[in-house]
């Protein structure tokens, strides 16, 4: 495969880029082995500590195993990659689709929610609850601005996945939330109807003021759903 030399400003996250998106794309195979670091620092016309920053660096996302003294192999990202790669290839729609990356993270987002807005109903503690439903006013209150509904929105749904008590979800939605992959950089208007029903949320906040975990599992499938597109299969998405 053909590199592209890259300017000398952050050269490290270039060659970082195109050896990603090489692996991801299928241009080298699990089990392949990457060119050497003196191979690979004259293709980007950059020095050896570039390369072996950027190998470092694919090291960590589970993309190769670079071994002391031996070979740089690739893994299979579909086995040892996280959700961190996700967070990476939104920058490269070149690689994968933006837009399948971006239902898919919706699609998650919803799995995630559903089950953390029930077991926030059946866990939370007396100020978690007071908390969501002073979150869910406010909300109410910034109606019909999208753009401010969509940040307030990140907030009332952190309060939900903390009162949840699952740190597994806390991570992941921490995750989807820096990356915004499923919130803050999918276009308002694309959640619209998600973000305008502002009853919808008010319920989500009653059923977990109420301890009624069932109440709002459904009303956050309802709200979380209503931003995938047509096509979604139905059942596709998590139930609680």
């Amino acid at each position: 495969m053909a590199f592209v030399p890259v300017p000398r400003a952050s050269v490290s996250d270039h060659v970082f880029g195109q050896l990603r998106d090489a692996v991801v794309s299928g241009a080298y195979r699990p089990g392949d082995t990457l060119p050497g670091e003196r191979e690979l620092a004259a293709a980007f016309a950059v020095n050896r500590h570039a390369v072996r920053e950027a190998l470092r660096r694919l090291q960590q996302l589970g993309l190769v195993r670079v071994s002391q003294g031996d070979a740089t192999r690739v893994l299979d990202w579909r086995v040892h990659a996280g959700l961190d790669l996700a967070l990476y290839l939104v920058r490269s729609g070149d690689v994968l689709p933006v837009d399948t990356l971006m239902r898919d993270m919706l699609e998650m987002r919803a799995c995630i929610g559903v089950d953390a807005a029930r077991l926030c109903a059946e866990r939370a503690d007396a100020a978690t609850r007071e908390t969501v439903t002073r979150a869910a006013q406010e909300y109410a209150g910034l109606a019909p601005d999208l753009p401010r509904m969509a940040e307030a929105n990140i907030a009332l749904w952190r309060h939900v996945v903390r009162g949840s008590g699952n740190t597994a979800y806390l991570l992941g939605f921490n995750s989807l939330v820096a990356g915004a992959l499923a919130v803050g950089r999918v276009p308002p208007e694309r959640r619209a109807a998600e973000l305008l029903d502002v009853a919808g949320h008010r319920r989500l906040a009653e059923a977990v003021a109420a301890g009624r975990g069932t109440a709002a599992a459904d009303q956050a499938r309802a709200l979380l759903t209503a931003a995938l597109t047509p096509t979604t299969p139905p059942g596709r998405e998590c139930r609680a």
